[in-house]
């Protein structure tokens, strides 16, 4: 794929969750990798805000490729703009962009969590669909991999992203390009230049490593990088929930990033608590069971607060609910456990 004054994505992100002074490194920097990782076997909805249906086709596309790998994760379309979670527009006018993993949660259902700014029915524009969607799945840039080793030729970055297409301010292309995420943010692994999450970058931009000096073009599309990420944190196959009974505490040990999933049939219909307990930090999620479909209900992050994971909702008898916790940081004893009442 050639690269010749390409237009790049410009990733929106609320101010990060303040995390209390004093922390411990590591429950700090699993907090900060997993913060915008999705339980698995989340069903995310997406709504298409108008756009000619060639490009809607081609996010269409993009969605059943991550998908396809396969992934634990469920893309469905609604045309019901409040029931989506990401919701998707076209506007040629915005540049492409995308919030990132569950910040998409906390935009108004009024705004847009996504954009698509130039034409997505060709090579490139195919690999800024899986792009953009990569970032909703919870991946950030590639090149701010703070294991890249990339040596910048700062003033030329700046010439360049500055002039046209992009038409950058320096704060942006700082933003973009220049910032290395902290160790605390990512989650260890190398870099990798072919990620479709990798800008393209033309001659002379960067001075290390040296085989770039002439131009960093990935292939486009999916790396193998990018397919075991995403396989790690969303797997294809996991296990059934378990029963959890009302008033019955049920433990679960789970290591960071990994998930435990309970089922529960409540037998009459009125307000009921659902809670963690133990000094492990989780995200819980709960989903109503419509025919097969797992609808959200409501979710609780606890992650660095000392605090709890809890929800507060009126169930129905006869109908069955999944909750779902992720685990961020294990805790002292590594058990944690849950219940209803």
């Amino acid at each position: 794929m050639k690269y010749e004054n390409q237009r790049l994505c410009v990733p929106r992100n609320p101010a990060p969750r303040p995390l209390p002074p004093g922390m411990p490194f590591e429950r700090d920097r699993l907090l900060r990798v997993l913060a915008n990782v999705w339980v698995n076997g989340t069903e995310l909805h997406y709504f298409l805000i108008q756009g000619p249906e060639p490009q809607r086709q081609a996010v269409r596309d993009a969605f059943t490729e991550w998908k396809g790998l396969p992934l634990g994760l469920k893309f469905t379309e609604t045309t019901n703009r409040a029931a989506a979670e990401v919701r998707i527009s076209f506007d040629a006018a915005d540049g492409s962009w995308s919030y990132v993993g569950r910040d998409v949660l906390g935009i108004p259902n009024t705004q847009a969590t996504m954009n698509f700014g130039w034409d997505l029915t060709d090579d490139y524009g195919h690999t800024t669909a899986l792009h953009e969607i990569g970032h909703t799945l919870g991946l950030p840039h590639e090149h701010q991999n703070p294991f890249s080793g990339i040596q910048w030729d700062v003033e030329k970055v700046y010439a360049y992203f500055t002039g046209s297409p992009n038409n950058w301010s320096r704060a942006q292309t700082d933003s973009n390009v220049l910032h290395k995420f902290s160790t605390t943010e990512v989650d260890g692994s190398a870099w990798d230049p072919d990620s479709v999450m990798e800008y393209w970058f033309p001659a002379g931009l960067i001075i290390e490593p040296a085989q770039y000096a002439a131009g960093l073009m990935p292939a486009g599309g999916l790396s193998a990088q990018d397919i075991e990420w995403a396989k790690k944190f969303y797997p294809g196959q996991a296990p059934g929930p378990k029963v959890l009974e009302p008033f019955t505490s049920r433990p679960f040990t789970l290591g960071p990033g990994e998930q435990a999933d309970f089922a529960l049939e409540p037998d009459e219909s009125r307000p009921y608590t659902i809670s963690t307990f133990g000094t492990s930090d989780v995200v819980m999620v709960l989903f109503e069971d419509d025919a097969g479909t797992l609808r959200y209900l409501g979710g609780d992050d606890d992650g660095g607060t000392g605090l709890n994971a809890r929800l507060h909702l009126r169930l129905l008898a006869g109908r069955r609910y999944v909750v779902r916790l992720r685990l961020y940081w294990a805790g002292g004893t590594g058990t944690s456990a849950i219940m209803y009442w």
